[in-house]
């Protein structure tokens, strides 16, 4: 079985078609999506080059994962599954190949730098992977695996925030590079669980940034925004400037602390309180709480002798752990000193965002325009899911498209001094990318 965690996706050329798998193993649920990507005419938007047409979907509820975290291993090995069988059944193909999303493992972000010299002559495509190798040959903490390896930056004798530096001329190139890392048993855990299934995982994508690659427009992404995940484990950021990911982050509070909170407070099972906040929940005081009363069964009791209590004492469990998640983040933002960058448009997704005054208790907290979540430009996803929840499974079917982004190390020949990749090898390349 492969233990290699840090694993490169083959890019998607822009001009051929593939289907994708994409699994989402959260701490509340597991998605599977099948899809079918077709070649996009013309330039697509942002990130997206090809048009993504859902063939099947699997749902279900999601076992033996805690925070983000394998802690069953029979469980959650069944569940995922049950729902890729689902996906399959409904696209009528068998896939062995899929992504991933890692939700826990207290995903954290670093930046490296490195700098090569150029002595005055034009920057070529080996002089920037020359720079990258260097940033990304850089180590990372004990007990961690590299998620994403992403340029964000290039300078070229000071003068920085280059995009494109190939065919300037310099002295000294310096390359900036973003790496997201995971717990290395944390990774290991959920690539077992689907490898028992009969299944290869192709990459490990952040939850957070795939949630920002399904729901983010083109212009948010380049303007400046973050995007919070708010999972039932965990609550994670995605920060995203100039059409990049160039910060994330993550807590372990979620939606399912909230329901915890409920449990204990009301005496219930966790089952009702979950549906007791879905259904009647809110993130903010409304002057009809106390007016509205809610029935609900207390743990042990009959459901003939319900419990009554107004709606303003379900708000009052819900609002304190609420706040608390969001302050969190907002000194998390505050110490990443990139709030600036990102600007102050806030996309929510998971399905904890969908709690009634989730935006309107973000706004107040963090500032800025605050909106839900929601797939783009996916066709095929049906109505009950095209809502921030599956926001993260419908980015895993973006990441094809953006993943020639990262550069990961691996330690190269100079093909400059070789001749390897000479006429015949670039010629053999695109004829293999275009047909």
């Amino acid at each position: 079985m492969n233990r290699d965690l840090t694993r490169s996706l083959k890019p998607l050329s822009p001009r051929r078609g593939a289907v994708v798998a994409a699994l989402d193993v959260g701490t509340s649920k597991v998605v599977c999506l099948i899809a079918r990507l077709d070649p996009l005419r013309g330039d697509g938007k942002g990130w997206r080059t090809h048009r993504a047409r859902v063939l099947g979907i699997g749902h279900q509820r999601s076992r033996g994962v805690k925070a983000g975290l394998i802690v069953d291993m029979k469980e959650a090995e069944l569940a995922i599954r049950q729902c890729v069988d689902a996906a399959e059944r409904m696209a009528g193909i068998q896939v062995d190949r899929i992504l991933v999303t890692a939700a826990g493992g207290r995903l954290d972000s670093q930046r490296f730098w490195a700098t090569t010299p150029m002595n005055g002559r034009e920057v070529e495509a080996a002089d920037v992977r020359s720079a990258l190798d260097a940033a990304a040959a850089q180590p990372t903490a004990s007990g961690r695996f590299v998620v994403h390896s992403l340029p964000v930056a290039f300078s070229l004798d000071g003068a920085v925030s280059v995009r494109e530096p190939r065919h300037m001329i310099g002295d000294e190139l310096g390359a900036e590079l973003h790496v997201v890392s995971a717990d290395r048993t944390a990774g290991r855990n959920l690539v077992t669980a689907v490898e028992r299934g009969h299944l290869s995982v192709e990459a490990i994508v952040a939850a957070p940034y795939a949630a920002g690659l399904g729901v983010l427009e083109p212009d948010e992404a380049e303007l400046g925004a973050v995007l919070i995940e708010m999972g039932a484990g965990a609550t994670s950021l995605a920060m995203f400037a100039g059409g990049a990911l160039v910060h994330l982050d993550s807590i372990s509070l979620g939606g399912g602390h909230v329901t915890m909170d409920i449990a204990r407070v009301l005496n219930m099972r966790l089952s009702d309180a979950e549906r007791l906040k879905s259904h009647h929940g809110a993130a903010i005081a409304s002057p009809s709480d106390e007016r509205e009363i809610l029935s609900y069964d207390q743990a042990g009791e009959s459901s003939e002798t319900p419990s009554h209590a107004p709606k303003s004492h379900l708000v009052r469990v819900i609002r304190p752990r609420f706040e608390e998640t969001l302050e969190m983040l907002r000194d998390r933002l505050a110490r990443s000193g990139r709030g600036s960058t990102a600007g102050k448009r806030i996309v929510l997704s998971g399905g904890a965002s969908q709690l009634a005054g989730a935006p309107e208790a973000v706004r107040r907290i963090l500032g800025g325009q605050v909106r839900l979540a929601h797939p783009l430009a996916l066709e095929g996803l049906p109505e009950a899911a095209a809502g921030p929840a599956f926001a993260v499974a419908a980015g895993l079917l973006v990441y094809p498209q953006v993943a020639a982004r990262e550069h990961f190390h691996s330690p190269r020949v100079d093909v400059r001094s070789t001749g390897t990749d000479g006429y015949f090898t670039r010629v053999g390349r695109w004829l293999k990318d275009s047909f």
